[in-house]
């Protein structure tokens, strides 16, 4: 799932090069002084340094998820004082989830990528034990996943784990003559795309199901309907997340299917010697997992949202108070991260601010907040905005993030830019270059045109080909490229000075990190 960064990289996409006056303004998060030994209470990640912060941005594996029931943390405690045998309890944990969610059978995971690559198991391996021990090296067994193109996304390497090819479509013509001896299943990403067209969920099961070939849906962030409205629409199997709307454990998850499938995916799991041994889900998760689902039938989903709403409410009331500042709900698309959300819009210009730089000063104020977007940078000139979700606040929550919004909009702190200083130095041309990682490192090759400050070209990898994009201040350049991958996209920053025909800098690889970079003209 995509999303703004949590970093300063928010800060430095547009190029902009900031002065002091930002670094005095927008600090590292606050750390807090490590106790002499762990507390286990309220500042349990306070005595180990670690801050905590209030969630304003949603269901994000990042900021560890959502935070768990009552009930099912008593769950979990409960669970965690007896020993009991684990496939007695699995089998009687599929029973009631079948009576709690009205499918045939259920099964939890621990998460929802583990129920993706469970299911593939099921789906290649049966509960053949023989063929079970051979994944993933998927000689004589069916060894491809049909998906269509709009699904491949981050966690579809969850389903290509067992060694699976996946093979993309984009026409229901392509898709039924995809499915042949070797399909061991089909995998669609639950997302707008997959409720219209000619590969909606509902056509790509009509056409896989008189074929005999599974379909498993991913349903990760959505909430849980019952009946289940995917597997109403001919889907074998649906995985959903027991750490977001849930509020179960943050490692635990749903899979939900006929009795066979779901046994069979977990044969293939742990504690059982199969690929899927290193996906444990324990008692303690299992049971919680369950109160989750328990609740979720029992909660009042109309009041939760009226809750949202107020809290909605009460930020925009004050965030509004500030001259020039403006709000607007924004309503859910789908399913998934089902809640309203808020928007903050703001002219830049007329407050002396923009959007990333709110969302990077309430990151690392205190309290420390997490939104759920921004919008507006010095260089970009479009206006300035911040979305708060109140999916995963707390009570009181509200109170605490109006007031840090308020504070920013109405006092921002004064942020300097320098104005751009004209190129120095001219990068055209061929360039290797050495990438160092935290382990490990890589040879690429840069092809570079400069059309005054502008860049243009090539960025080649170990395997992958992209476009650039940058611009040179002075002596320093700014290189940016996107690559893309199975279901993903391989994004490189790159920051460096040139001396002559070489370049030295440091290389942003968003969630991967960073490596450190020197490039010498061919």
């Amino acid at each position: 799932m995509s999303h703004s960064k949590l970093s300063r990289r928010g800060l430095f996409r547009s190029g902009a090069v900031l002065a002091a006056g930002v670094s005095a303004a927008i600090k590292e998060p606050l750390r807090a002084a490590p106790a002499a030994s762990l507390e286990l209470g309220a500042n349990l990640y306070q005595s180990i340094g670690v801050t905590p912060l209030v969630n304003c941005r949603g269901t994000y594996t990042i900021i560890s998820g959502s935070q768990t029931l009552p009930e099912v943390k008593q769950a979990m405690e409960a669970a965690s004082h007896s020993y009991v045998h684990m496939d007695e309890l699995m089998e009687a944990v599929g029973q009631r989830l079948a009576d709690l969610t009205k499918a045939d059978w259920g099964m939890v995971t621990a998460g929802c990528a583990a129920a993706l690559t469970h299911a593939t198991n099921a789906c290649i391996a049966g509960g053949d034990p023989e063929k079970m021990q051979r994944i993933p090296n998927l000689t004589g067994l069916k060894n491809e996943v049909v998906v269509p193109l709009y699904s491949r996304n981050e966690y579809d390497h969850a389903v290509r784990m067992p060694g699976v090819k996946m093979v993309e479509v984009e026409t229901a013509a392509q898709f039924e003559a995809a499915l042949g001896p070797q399909t061991a299943m089909v995998m669609i990403l639950s997302c707008p795309a997959a409720q219209q067209g000619e590969l909606s969920i509902e056509n790509a099961c009509a056409i896989a199901r008189p074929k005999g070939v599974p379909v498993l849906v991913d349903a990760a962030a959505e909430t849980l309907t019952i009946p289940n409205i995917h597997l109403r629409q001919g889907a074998t199997m649906v995985a959903y997340s027991g750490g977001k709307c849930l509020r179960g454990p943050q490692a635990a998850g749903l899979l939900l299917g006929p009795k066979d499938l779901i046994h069979a995916a977990w044969i293939n799991s742990a504690p059982h010697h199969a690929f899927g041994r290193s996906l444990k889900v324990g008692k303690e998760e299992i049971m919680g997992m369950l109160a989750a689902v328990e609740m979720w039938v029992k909660r009042d989903h109309d009041a939760e949202w009226k809750q949202w709403q107020s809290w909605l409410d009460h930020i925009a009331e004050q965030a509004t108070q500030v001259a020039g500042v403006s709000s607007e709900i924004l309503q859910p698309e789908d399913l998934s991260n089902h809640a309203p959300r808020l928007r903050l819009r703001w002219d830049t210009r007329q407050l002396g601010i923009t959007g990333a730089e709110v969302e990077e000063i309430l990151y690392h104020g205190q309290p420390r907040i997490a939104v759920n977007g921004a919008s507006g940078t010095r260089r970009d000139g479009q206006p300035s905005s911040i979305i708060i979700m109140p999916y995963m606040m707390m009570p009181g929550d509200d109170r605490i993030a109006a007031a840090a919004i308020y504070k920013v909009l109405s006092k921002p702190p004064k942020i300097s830019v320098p104005e751009l200083e004209a190129p120095s130095v001219n990068v055209a041309g061929e360039w290797n270059a050495d990438l160092t990682f935290v382990s490990g490192s890589s040879h690429h090759h840069l092809t570079i045109d400069q059309h005054e400050a502008t860049l243009s070209g090539t960025h080649r990898g170990d395997i992958l080909t992209g476009s650039l994009t940058g611009d040179v201040e002075g002596r320093r350049v700014s290189i940016r490229s996107s690559q893309r991958i199975q279901g993903t996209h391989l994004h490189y920053e790159f920051a460096g000075d040139v001396q002559g025909d070489r370049i030295e800098g440091v290389v942003r690889l968003g969630e991967y990190g960073q490596a450190k970079w020197t490039a010498q003209r061919a």
